[in-house]
């Protein structure tokens, strides 16, 4: 249901807009052309077999891995109580 001066469905095409304007973002960083032989970070041997599926293909598996693995911070931020009332 839309309210105001918008038309049933509006709130879902806009969410689809969201949705497809991220694909394109996503896409536009991917990496493009031909692949390197060896990962430019460590050195080893990449795959044949993985840069046919991933073209531009820069890193091994291992490198790549670790460089998406998000990071934890082990650090509170928020503080303690007591610091917040002082």
């Amino acid at each position: 249901m839309a309210g105001g001066w918008t038309r049933d469905g509006a709130v879902q095409d806009q969410i689809d807009d969201t949705v497809a304007d991220a694909v394109l973002a996503a896409r536009a960083t991917m990496p493009t052309g031909a692949g390197e032989p060896f990962c430019t970070s460590c050195g080893d041997d990449i795959p044949a077999g993985r840069r046919r599926a991933i073209p531009g293909v820069r890193t091994c598996v291992a490198c790549q891995s670790r460089r998406d693995r998000p990071l934890v911070s082990t650090i509170n931020r928020r503080g303690s109580k007591d610091s917040q009332l002082r």
